[in-house]
């Protein structure tokens, strides 16, 4: 699959799309419809905030976002390729090379050190390798891990587990950073820096960050705010 930046499409063209898409978990009577009628424009180069109260959508519509689960009925678009459709294999090519994820579970391979389980994200990004140490480095500063990088997981806490988790899914530059509460394990003070940190990859990369987020500071940071409530969007962005 050819990798693409965010300066290789106009800034018109919205880098994710949903078209009428609905999400249901389960058959029959026991049956629960996660998402219904989810129609949005995200644009490229922007900080987007997903909300909700526990049980809104957020997690489901950011997990089709990035193409780890496929919609009952509608379309995922990401730079006018319907992800929605695609195989498996070509779906998780397509997320190696495109997107950085950051889930609440964070992934780390004990035995490896922070720096290892960054550049070997890198590996699995399929990254120059001639760059590995130094995206890798580099990735551990922004969040502020780099004198921590030879501590292996089980000797860090969880804010600094997050923090190795955050800097594996941005060291390869990613066009798109999909986050599911991202700071939830930090301390305020590190949250706004990581915060800072996705900030100046949209101004400087024009990377697009997606993230679901309770916190209210982030939401004042963010360019938008998209909240969901029982399955629905009741706010959505301008494009």
């Amino acid at each position: 699959m050819t990798i693409q930046t965010a300066a290789s499409f106009p800034s018109t063209e919205p880098i994710l799309r949903t078209v009428g898409v609905k999400k249901v978990f389960g058959r029959g009577d026991t049956a629960v419809t996660a998402l219904k009628n989810i129609n949005l424009e995200i644009a490229r180069g922007t900080m987007v905030a997903l909300k909700g109260r526990s049980g809104s959508g957020k997690t489901t519509l950011l997990n089709l976002l990035a193409a780890l689960d496929q919609p009952t009925e509608g379309q995922v678009f990401f730079n006018g390729l319907e992800i929605s459709r695609l195989s498996e294999k070509r779906r998780s090519a397509w997320r190696r090379s495109q997107i950085g994820l950051v889930f609440q579970a964070y992934g780390l391979v004990p035995l490896m050190s922070a720096y290892e389980n960054v550049e070997f994200g890198l590996r699995i990004a399929e990254a120059d390798k001639k760059l590995n140490k130094e995206r890798a480095e580099r990735a551990l500063e922004w969040v502020g891990m780099k004198p921590r990088m030879k501590h292996r997981p089980p000797e860090l806490s969880g804010g600094e587990q997050q923090r190795v988790a955050i800097a594996r899914a941005i060291a390869h530059e990613p066009v798109l950073l999909l986050a599911d509460e991202p700071t939830a394990e930090l301390d305020s003070r590190m949250g706004l820096q990581v915060i800072r940190v996705f900030r100046d990859l949209v101004e400087r990369l024009g990377m697009t960050v997606v993230m679901t987020t309770h916190d209210p500071e982030i939401m004042e940071i963010v360019d938008h705010v998209i909240a969901l409530e029982d399955g629905h969007i009741v706010i959505q962005p301008n494009p």
